[in-house]
């Protein structure tokens, strides 16, 4: 089995790479499970250039293929916003305060201009610097409440119309057909095996 190192502790996220990847043959290794690895410092200004500063820095420190994903939320009506900020929108990775602030936000904004999408950017790198980068998104809706259990992050706020649910009330089957994770990921394995033997 192919063995990835992916450059996130979110295990959320992790679960979702797995459940797409694992039947794949590939065994994704997470940050969470490996030893003395250096601060990532998350300073790009697009979810591109964050994903690579993730992969290099990991890439670097232990001279292996890594691949990174950056993903967030834009909302029309705040400009873009949360952006390359939602996981620490209302501080540090803390989903109920940020869903919390996105809807105290968009309090006042009418339900037919709460129009949002979720992106996905995935960067692959090997230690030789050759770089391979897939994108995905996904557009909807915010809500005024929270909808469904699943999910992570901002998904029981985010209504995707032709499901009628919110990305917290689909399965992780539903989900990965539709979402801007698994959009990417379909991008990335198309283009993975022309890249890796490169």
């Amino acid at each position: 089995m192919a063995k990835l190192i992916f450059a996130s502790k979110n295990e959320g996220k992790v679960r979702e790479f797995r459940e797409f990847l694992t039947p794949m043959g590939v065994d994704v290794v997470s940050l969470n499970e490996l030893m003395d690895i250096p601060e990532i410092i998350e300073d790009g200004n697009t979810f591109e250039e964050n994903a690579t500063i993730k992969a290099q820095t990991i890439a670097d420190a232990l001279g292996v293929v890594v691949v990174a994903e950056d993903a967030g939320l834009t909302v029309d009506a705040l400009d873009g916003a949360p952006g390359i900020y939602s996981a620490r929108y209302a501080g540090d990775h803390d989903d109920a305060a940020n869903n919390a602030k996105l809807l105290q936000e968009l309090a006042d904004t009418p339900d037919a201009e709460r129009t949002a999408a979720f992106h996905a950017v995935i960067v692959a790198l090997k230690p030789t610097g050759e770089k391979l980068v897939a994108e995905g998104v996904v557009n909807g809706h915010i809500l005024r409440s929270a909808q469904g259990e699943g999910g992570f992050g901002y998904d029981p706020l985010f209504y995707y119309e032709p499901f009628q649910k919110t990305l917290a009330e689909l399965t992780p089957a539903e989900k990965n057909e539709i979402s801007h994770r698994g959009a990417a990921l379909r991008q990335f394995m198309s283009n993975f095996n022309a890249w890796w033997e490169a």
